[in-house]
């Protein structure tokens, strides 16, 4: 008997209650008619993929947004009924729901664990209600503490809470007490992410210059300087890893065992299938992404059709993959991208890669492809062989960025 495909899925909910100054993600708000309207269209597309992809076993479902838990529970219910109607879940498959306090209800958390969702990933960000009104966030500390205990009051054991540091008038003390307020309360994950300032977002119009003086390592107005963001970053390592959790990617830490298996998915390269507005694949090493319009999405769904994405190189030749009517973007990697996204989102993870993995994937070592850039990045500091392994060093991961381009022809 043929063994089953491991394959990940992820489901986009693109609403939110509101939309936040430095927030980039494709979201936006949206009445309940529209909400109604998008969630027929995903159940379409799972629909459609469930005949297609009925030979794979999917072990991670995440519901991702935009903020999911502002949709009504009996919408992510249906939603989750459809997934398990078209798709083999394994039996130990981890299902996320983002969800924000302010928008989650006993009601709402208790419909979710019946749905089959276990794991939950709480967008709190700062535990300080100051912190909280400049990233324009709805909640308060206070509603955070009443969503978790209601969380855990739920029957949730596997819970994920966000932080982000680098904020306007943060120092590194401040985002350390956050982290400890979180720290008492023991979840299982804290993704502790540093604050980019994107293009397109009011935040950029604001503190743009800020951003450029704190890259350039000059004095700044409002944003932690340089040295103080590094410092935040140590810090953030220190603590907890003094408290127990394993700092197992750049900015992912997790008692033992309750790494989050969905995002490990991607850094290692397994197969996923994006679901939903403007979500992305990987099939097959074909990468896909779903139109980002929203009304083309719902139009396109409403017939769903497949047929070839035609792709014109640099040089003028032609090639076509199969996609789908929705579909804005596809494209076969050749395999040279599919040796460098392997290694530079590998080494993303503090593990790194197994050079075995490497060969078993490509058929050649990894110092066949890439000797000169390891002796390099070795020769520096950067980078490690051990045991069959090839990782970054704590050096390596402090200028990660730099360390991972050089795996980029």
């Amino acid at each position: 008997m043929n063994k089953k495909k491991e394959t990940e899925l992820y489901l986009h909910i693109p609403f939110c209650m509101k939309k936040c100054g430095y927030c980039d993600f494709l979201s936006f708000v949206a009445d309940e008619k529209m909400q109604e309207t998008y969630v027929g269209a995903l159940i379409r597309e799972l629909d459609f993929y469930g005949t297609k992809y009925k030979d794979r076993l999917f072990t991670t479902v995440y519901i991702g947004g935009g903020t999911p838990s502002w949709l009504s529970e009996e919408a992510i219910a249906r939603i989750m009924e459809k997934v398990r109607e078209c798709f083999l879940l394994s039996d130990d498959a981890e299902v996320t729901i983002e969800c924000n306090p302010g928008t989650v209800t006993e009601q709402k958390l208790l419909t979710y664990r019946k749905a089959g969702i276990n794991r939950l990933s709480i967008g709190l960000q700062s535990a300080h209600n100051k912190e909280l009104q400049i990233l324009g966030r709805i909640h308060t500390w206070e509603q955070f503490l009443k969503t978790y205990d209601l969380a855990r009051g739920s029957g949730y054991s596997n819970i994920n809470i966000d932080l982000m540091s680098s904020l306007p008038g943060q120092t590194p003390e401040l985002f350390a007490d956050s982290l400890k307020k979180v720290l008492r309360l023991r979840p299982e994950h804290i993704s502790a992410y540093s604050l980019i300032i994107e293009k397109g977002t009011p935040f950029y119009d604001r503190y743009r210059f800020d951003a450029v003086r704190q890259q350039a390592g000059l004095p700044t107005e409002s944003l932690p300087t340089e040295e103080e963001e590094y410092e935040t970053v140590k810090l953030t390592q220190q603590i907890l890893q003094e408290a127990g959790y394993r700092w197992y990617e750049v900015s992912n830490f997790a008692l033992p065992g309750r790494e989050c298996r969905h995002n490990i998915g991607y850094w290692k390269r397994t197969d996923y299938l994006g679901v939903g507005l403007g979500a992305a694949s990987l099939i097959d090493n074909i990468r896909y992404s779903n139109t980002a319009d929203i009304y083309d999405y719902l139009k396109q769904c409403g017939q769903i059709r497949e047929g070839l994405f035609e792709n014109t190189a640099e040089d003028g030749t032609v090639s076509e993959v199969p996609a789908v009517n929705f579909h804005a973007s596809a494209e076969a990697l050749s395999r040279n991208a599919q040796m460098e996204e392997f290694m530079f989102l590998g080494l993303r993870m503090v593990d790194g890669v197994l050079r075995s993995d490497f060969e078993e994937a490509f058929g050649i070592s990894v110092e066949a492809a890439y000797g000169e850039v390891i002796e390099h990045l070795k020769a520096e500091g950067l980078l490690k062989k051990m045991e069959g392994r090839i990782f970054l060093t704590e050096r390596g991961m402090d200028v990660s960025n730099f360390a991972l381009a050089q795996f980029l022809h």
